[in-house]
Formats: structure tokens, C-alpha cells, sequence
């Protein structure tokens, strides 16, 4: 098992935030389907103000490769994408066209 923490920012507007609150408490089956599809086998997304967290515990068989590769071919992820990023942009630092970006482990208890 291993784990991946990534960072996004949303729009900074409230009801835009409320927006994609509201969407990720009713994600698509098709959406779910294809992150566990894919070796994640648990994601949670944090928010403080507009930026997002998300930690995700992946396989053996997960890949960033992979799971973009599979992102790209299937329409319904690609329709999520487009929906989802009205209310997202790139944290100031973003290479462009990145979203979520890959977070460093500075720190570990233990």
C-alpha cells in the first residue's frame, strides 16, 4: 500500500465551493468505478478555504501513467473532468495544464 497526497485549488467563491461540495457528495457511479478500477483503493478530499487535499491509498497496480492513460479513453471520466474543472483552477505554481499537483513528504512521525 502506498500513499499519494496532492493539492488543487478551487475558484474562490462560496457558491462555487458549495457547488463542488454538493457534486462530490453525489459523484457519478462511473467516476467511483474507475478509481477503484484503477489500484486506488481509498481516496478522501480535504478542504481548507479553497484549496483541496486529497490523500489517496493505492495498490500495487496503480500508476499516475495508467490511470491517465485510462482517463483520456473514457468518455465519462473526461465529461466529469470538464464539470468539475468550472470549479477548480491550478495552484499558482502548476505546470501548465497540471491540476492536482503531486504534494512532497517533508515530515513523518516515526
Amino acid at each position: 500500500m502506498h500513499r499519494h497526497c496532492l493539492a488543487l485549488d478551487l475558484v474562490d467563491n462560496d457558491g462555487s465551493i458549495a457547488a463542488y461540495e454538493q457534486w462530490h457528495r453525489e459523484v457519478w457511479p462511473e467516476i467511483i468505478e474507475s478509481i477503484c478500477g484503477s489500484g486506488i483503493d481509498q481516496m478522501e478530499i480535504y478542504r481548507a478555504g479553497n484549496r483541496l487535499f486529497m490523500v489517496m491509498e493505492v495498490n500495487d497496480a496503480f500508476s499516475f501513467e495508467k490511470k491517465a492513460e485510462a482517463d483520456a479513453a473514457d468518455p465519462k471520466v473526461q465529461e466529469w473532468e470538464k464539470l468539475m474543472w468550472q470549479f477548480q483552477q491550478p495552484l499558482p505554481f502548476a505546470r501548465p495544464g497540471e491540476k492536482w499537483v503531486l504534494m512532497d513528504k517533508i515530515f513523518q512521525l516515526t
